[in-house]
């Protein structure tokens, strides 16, 4: 049975990830850029996109609240995933300058920045939807026009927060979530630990991560982006090793970081 990676500390912070082969689950401009600051550290990222987004099923009633967002009908969008910034990219979609936007967490903060939007809220502690709707309340006591984006399968805990005190929410669904199979040589290098670690930044990530890789070696760091994934994740019957501290890719890269560079199964064999 193999041991669970030993806890160090890196003798080289700059590289601390030197040797590390590391999973990014995601593809886009998040990727790219969790993909830079892996090498920045050493690491040799391997870019293997397990989800991606299905249009939704309603595009006319997407197409209408994206025109009416250009066009100035609301005081906030909303936006509580990585995903929902693809879609918002892939349409282009123009963000007047007096419409604030408010995502989720730093993740979905740093996706919006990335591909060139602002961002004006960041919930300070719960970076989930209801601290999200905490922060928006507390910040607007007045009925505002809201347009909140959504997967498919979000709760409207936003939304319902949102209504119930009084604002005009238009709740979209932007995307559904649908998984995106490895190849076969990404699937074989986890599973003989020649991925050293894996990150875990969505609970539809971690979904696909327990389907498409069965046997992932104990020696492989699997690691979440935040409490939230994680809870996600183990409920997806997947096993969590660390943590991030924040909800940040330079947090959940940290984590990783404080363990030792595990061995693949075989790669001792003659």
């Amino acid at each position: 049975m193999n041991t669970v990676p030993q806890r160090h500390t890196p003798t080289s912070p700059a590289k601390a990830l030197t040797g590390w082969r590391v999973l990014v689950p995601r593809g886009g401009p998040w990727g790219d850029g969790v993909a830079a600051t892996l090498r920045a550290q050493g690491a040799i990222p391997v870019v293997a996109p397990l989800i991606n987004f299905a249009p939704t099923d309603d595009l006319p009633t997407l197409e209408k609240a994206l025109a009416d967002l250009a066009a100035g009908a609301f005081d906030w969008l909303t936006v509580t995933s990585a995903t929902t910034v693809d879609v918002l990219f892939a349409y282009r979609a123009v963000i007047p300058a007096h419409t604030k936007v408010a995502a989720v967490g730093e993740t979905t903060a740093a996706a919006l920045q990335a591909v060139g939007y602002r961002v004006d809220l960041v919930p300070e502690r719960d970076n989930s939807a209801a601290g999200m709707a905490d922060q928006l309340l507390a910040l607007e006591p007045e009925p505002r026009d809201i347009l909140t984006l959504r997967s498919e399968i979000a709760k409207p805990v936003l939304t319902k927060r949102l209504i119930d005190a009084g604002h005009r929410v238009r709740s979209v669904v932007a995307y559904r979530t649908v998984g995106v199979p490895v190849t076969e040589r990404i699937a074989h290098d986890v599973a003989s630990g020649r991925i050293n670690a894996i990150l875990v930044t969505s609970g539809s990530v971690a979904e696909q991560v327990h389907l498409q890789f069965p046997h992932v070696p104990e020696t492989t760091v699997i690691a979440a982006i935040g409490p939230r994934t994680a809870k996600d994740a183990r409920r997806a019957g997947l096993g969590v090793d660390v943590v991030a501290s924040t909800q940040t890719v330079d947090s959940l890269i940290d984590a990783v970081s404080q363990f030792a560079l595990p061995h693949a199964e075989d790669e001792f064999r003659p």
